[in-house]
C-alpha cells in the first residue's frame, strides 16, 4: 500500500471517527450471527494468550471479547479513533498502528479479529496485510476476519454527514480464501449472511475461521 494512501485512510477515519463511534459502537446488539461467530472464537483463544482487534475502531468487537474473558488489545491506524475507543472502555488497551507493518514481535498473539479491517485495502497489498498476520500468529493461532461480498469498489461520498475520500472494496470469498492459503493460513469455515435490514449497509457478509498452522 502506498504511503498516500495509508495516509488517506487514516485522515478520513481520523474526521469520521465521533459520529463513527456514536453510530457503531453499540451494533452488535443487533447483529446476533455476530455475536454467535465472535463467542466461537472467543472460546477459541480464551486462556491461550493474547488477542488483537484490529482495526478496531471505537472498540466494539474488542469490549465483546473483554466481556467474554478473552485478554484483548485494539489497534488501529486512526488516533482519533483510538482515542474514541479509550473513552468507550477504558478497562481495555487501545493502540495506534499499521496492519501492513505490525509493531508486534512474530508468534506473540493467540488470536485476531480483523472485522471489516480489510474493505479500505485495494486488493494487491492485502497479501502483506495477511502476512503480517500470520507472522505475529502464533502457531495454530486464530484469526477471524470479516468483510462485503462481492467483486466491486463502492465510493461513498458522505458518511453520517462527513466527507469520506476513500473507496470501499467488497470482496470475493474465493479469492480472499486463496490469498490466506497463499500466505501459509488455513481456511476452517467461512459463513455469509444477508444484511439486517435497517441497522446496517445493505450487502451480503462473509466470515472466515482460518488459522496458523
Amino acid at each position: 500500500m502506498k504511503d498516500d494512501f495509508v495516509d488517506n485512510i487514516k485522515e478520513n477515519y481520523d474526521r469520521l471517527a465521533p459520529e463513527y463511534a456514536s453510530h457503531i459502537f453499540n451494533e452488535l446488539q443487533n447483529k446476533p450471527v455476530d455475536c454467535e461467530l465472535l463467542s466461537e472464537f472467543a472460546a477459541q483463544v480464551r486462556g491461550k494468550g493474547e488477542v488483537c482487534d484490529m482495526a478496531c475502531g471505537p472498540g466494539q468487537i474488542a469490549k465483546f471479547l473483554h466481556n467474554a474473558g478473552v485478554s484483548v488489545f485494539g489497534l488501529d491506524l486512526s488516533s482519533r479513533m483510538v482515542d474514541q475507543a479509550r473513552q468507550l472502555s477504558p478497562e481495555i488497551e487501545f493502540r495506534q498502528g499499521n496492519m501492513m507493518a505490525l509493531e508486534i514481535p512474530d508468534a506473540s498473539l493467540a488470536g485476531i479479529t480483523a472485522m471489516y479491517a480489510i474493505v479500505n485495502i485495494p486488493s494487491e497489498s492485502l497479501p502483506k496485510v495477511f502476512q503480517e498476520m500470520l507472522r505475529v500468529l502464533k502457531p495454530g493461532g486464530t484469526l477471524l476476519t470479516a468483510f462485503h461480498i462481492g467483486n466491486e469498489q463502492v465510493d461513498v461520498p458522505e458518511l453520517w454527514g462527513e466527507k469520506v475520500t476513500m473507496p470501499f472494496f467488497f470482496l470475493d470469498p474465493t479469492q480472499i480464501r486463496r490469498m490466506l492459503e497463499q500466505v501459509g493460513f488455513v481456511v476452517d469455515r467461512i459463513v455469509e449472511r444477508g444484511p439486517y435490514p435497517d441497522i446496517e449497509f445493505q450487502s451480503q457478509r462473509a466470515y472466515l475461521f482460518v488459522h496458523k498452522p
